[in-house]
């Protein structure tokens, strides 16, 4: 979504709020948010044991809280109806931490933007849980040792 704010938008400028590349930042923000709730259900629908996202609904109110924005009822409502079994959420990582055409803040921004996530999740009454900074195959080890611990 946030590429093609950017094709949709001014491109003279590289800010790391994508709102400044769309017309509507609230539409944009329902968007996301009804998107997400939406794949959230549809998942409640698949025949696995397990679904994962790499984005959860409460993110939509964590970027809108980092980058000033107000929300209604309806943002709140929508995270209080779709809840997650469990929340992981994988911290930033300076060694490896590249900007690209997705992820436009800086690290220092990114690091703030963590903050965010793990203060909405917990204003939600999750309890996030950290994936350590290490190789991919250990991260995939770690998060399937917890799920089976739960």
């Amino acid at each position: 979504m946030t590429s093609k704010a950017k094709l949709e938008g001014e491109e003279h400028t590289h800010i790391s709020n994508p709102l400044v590349f769309v017309e509507d930042a609230m539409q944009f923000n329902k968007d996301l948010l009804h998107g997400r709730a939406k794949h959230y259900q549809n998942s409640l629908m698949m025949d696995v044991p397990l679904s994962f996202f790499d984005r959860g609904i409460p993110d939509v109110l964590a970027y809108m809280d980092f980058f000033g924005q107000s929300y209604g009822k309806e943002f709140i409502d929508t995270c209080q109806k779709n809840r997650y079994d469990t929340i992981f959420i994988v911290p930033p990582w300076q060694e490896i931490y590249v900007s690209d055409n997705e992820r436009l803040e800086t690290f220092e921004e990114a690091e703030n933007i963590h903050d965010a996530l793990m203060n909405t999740y917990t204003q939600f009454g999750y309890n996030p849980i950290e994936v350590p900074k290490d190789a991919v195959p250990k991260r995939i080890d770690f998060i399937l040792e917890t799920l089976n611990q739960l």
